[in-house]
């Protein structure tokens, strides 16, 4: 039979230990072509490159895997890769391991959920893995067999049109997995101001990040915090269904 062929990238950079990794896995399950970008592109969300072309360069190839970095933001990976590198329709595409939680809201800006949102977008199974930790000496052994067990389920029974994966593992002592829904929370204390050495006023963006339902035990952010693999169906359709109807009405006067 013909091996599945797995589409990957990231948001920290072709180089990062989480996305060397989530590649050695995969190859376990088909084989894998790595279109990643060529430094860190965190917070990039769906962004596209539009004022420069893009560079894709090959840096490693043998049976069954193949390498590449680009200037390109984490969405144009998986772009460029569908229609210009690729040939063929992947069965599936899989985003990090990020270096950090994209939990919550933190879906709205992560590049990692960029690039799966963008799989989902065009009907491909996808999944973008996270780890709580930023640290680029993060221990993932813990995680490893989730990650498989998970690859392995959606390799086997594929998502529905349009859903993708937010998966986030805490970094050590995981309990097992929950599917939840996404947590409600708000960042405050976004940045901070200083004062360069030429004098000059400059802002660097921070902040903490405060959960506005702890109490609340079926959200991702629960099951992070009791050392549980959270996994979040994600699609783009952002439509409040719940409102439409009622706003419906507002207007149904306006012809």
């Amino acid at each position: 039979m013909k091996k599945p062929l797995i589409l990957i990238t990231n948001d920290d950079g072709y180089t990062a230990p989480g996305i060397t990794l989530l590649a050695e896995i995969a190859q376990e399950f088909g084989d894998v072509v790595v279109i990643a970008p060529d430094g860190p592109q965190s917070g990039q969300s769906s962004a596209l490159t539009v004022t420069v072309p893009l560079r894709v360069i090959l840096k490693d190839s043998r049976p069954g895997y193949k390498l590449y970095k680009t200037n390109g933001k984490p969405a144009d990976c998986i772009k460029v890769g569908l229609n210009k590198i690729l040939g063929q329709k992947p069965d599936l595409i899989l985003s990090g391991i990020n270096h950090g939680s994209n939990a919550s809201l933190n879906v709205i800006y992560s590049g990692t959920m960029g690039a799966a949102l963008e799989g989902a977008i065009v009907g491909i199974p996808a999944i973008g893995f996270s780890i709580t930790t930023h640290s680029w000496e993060a221990d993932f052994t813990e995680g490893i067999p989730y990650i498989k067990k998970i690859i392995e389920e959606v390799v086997e029974n594929s998502l529905p049109e349009g859903v993708c994966l937010n998966v986030n593992l805490p970094e050590n002592d995981i309990s097992g997995i929950k599917v939840c829904r996404q947590s409600r929370g708000i960042w405050h204390k976004e940045f901070i101001e200083n004062i360069d050495p030429r004098g000059q006023e400059y802002f660097w963006l921070t902040g903490k990040y405060l959960n506005t339902e702890p109490e609340s035990t079926d959200t991702d952010i629960w099951a992070l915090d009791n050392g549980y693999v959270s996994i979040v169906p994600t699609r783009c359709d952002l439509t409040d269904y719940a409102y439409l109807e009622e706003l419906n009405k507002n207007y149904e006067n306006e012809g």
